[in-house]
């Protein structure tokens, strides 16, 4: 074996090695990623029960219950359907009705999103893109001057302004 040909061997066996341990790693990532969507994305893809996901869109007005224990109940919707949220615990303090929310959970067999973690807006500038995507092409978003949401009219489910 010349000089050459046993370089050329080394260096095939370098990269399948390092072609190992990216799918390794990747592999082990892949149980902890967890994808973002809209009560319309969620209901398309027809997301199983118990998988993890984040679900954003608007807590609906009128839907917020608390109960005992800390249990809360609301339900979040991007405008072209709404999922019903419970999640135990103290609330973040900008989050309330007609604004911008992020939880995170998992679909129980009943159709409910039992949330774990729940994030509000927390500046008038924000939402997550995804949502923000969702209201415009739903009509129910509108940008007034300096790109900030103004209300819509005729959106029954709406809140009266969307922020993002």
């Amino acid at each position: 074996m010349t000089r050459k040909q046993r370089r050329l061997t080394m260096i095939g066996g370098a990269l399948v090695v390092l072609a190992m341990a990216a799918g390794l790693v990747l592999n082990a990532l892949r149980d902890s990623i967890v994808f973002f969507s809209t009560p319309t994305m969620a209901a398309e893809k027809q997301v199983p029960v118990g998988k993890r996901f984040r679900l954003g869109g608007m807590v609906e007005q009128g839907s917020l219950v608390r109960g005992d224990n800390l249990a809360i109940s609301f339900k979040v919707s991007d405008g072209g359907a709404t999922l019903p949220v419970t999640y135990k615990g103290i609330l973040p303090d900008l989050f309330r009705e007609g604004q911008g929310v992020v939880a995170e959970g998992a679909l129980d067999a009943s159709g409910v999103f039992k949330a774990d973690t729940v994030l509000a807006k927390h500046d008038e500038n924000y939402m997550p893109k995804e949502v923000a995507d969702a209201l415009k092409k739903q009509g129910r978003w509108q940008e007034g001057a300096g790109g900030k949401p103004v209300p819509t009219q005729g959106a029954s489910n709406a809140p009266a302004s969307v922020t993002r």
